[in-house]
């Protein structure tokens, strides 16, 4: 084992003894692990969301078009009825 895994290791033990021997560290931690897991899950949906997103534009239009298109449909489904 290289110096690097044993300074990790180290860490990862220290902080393990400090969760499992204190309650204001546990529940330290699990605020912090759930803030960096909401803070990720917003740094996703603005990715996926974020309309200067070229791939987002695409989805956006490309739904825009299926929309336009069942609009059209639905108007000339609805004049004919009228007609008739």
């Amino acid at each position: 084992m290289d110096s690097g895994h044993t300074v990790l290791f180290g860490l990862f033990a220290a902080v393990a003894y400090f969760i499992l021997t204190d309650e204001n560290v546990a529940a330290a931690f699990v605020y912090v692990t759930r803030l960096a897991k909401a803070y990720i899950d917003r740094q996703y949906w603005w990715l996926m969301n974020n309309p200067s997103n070229p791939v987002v534009k695409y989805l956006i239009y490309r739904r825009s078009l299926k929309t336009a298109k069942r609009m059209l449909e639905s108007i000339k489904k609805h004049e004919s009825e009228s007609d008739a």
